[in-house]
């Protein structure tokens, strides 16, 4: 058993299914994207990181400085607008309320195996390069806040639709 605390990422997901009826909602001014976008590409990449990581390989990890990872990891931020999501995680619009609700709960089962996985085990970011597991825990939520961030941006907003 790996003695991880998952505690943040567990209110994370539970704050971020709290928004999933305002799913619709959208700001151009704050984001082109509409919440239920926000929310499904979250989960695609927490689901799809931890996925990644399960099958990684302890002796594929070697360690290189990266900027990007220095500046996001010291600030627990990901500066808005400036990253670009890859393909595979870049939502199709027909998401419903029951298509985010089924999401939340495969990530919190996938939260649930990340006790279980080797803490050798690591994720290769395409912007960060290789993340160490406590550092792709990290990442995970400081990736999930930035999409929570703007959605109570719009959610907050009164340009709403």
């Amino acid at each position: 058993m790996n003695a991880i605390n998952t505690s943040a990422l567990e209110k994370i997901l539970t704050q971020m299914e709290e928004t999933i009826p305002d799913f619709e909602k959208i700001n151009p001014s704050i984001s082109s994207s509409n919440i239920g976008w926000h929310i499904n590409h979250s989960l695609l990449v927490f689901i799809g990181i931890i996925d990644t990581t399960s099958k990684s390989d302890p002796k594929d990890y070697t360690w290189s400085f990266n900027l990007k990872r220095l500046v996001v990891f010291t600030k627990n931020k990901i500066p808005r607008g400036v990253a670009k999501a890859p393909k595979s995680v870049i939502p199709k619009d027909d998401y419903t309320i029951e298509s985010l609700s089924e999401l939340i709960t495969t990530a919190k089962n996938k939260l649930a195996e990340l006790h279980r996985m080797d803490p050798k085990l690591f994720f290769k970011h395409p912007g960060l390069g290789n993340l160490k597991f406590k550092q792709m825990i990290k990442f995970l939520a400081i990736h999930s806040r930035h999409h929570l961030e703007i959605i109570w941006d719009v959610q907050k907003s009164k340009n709403k639709k």
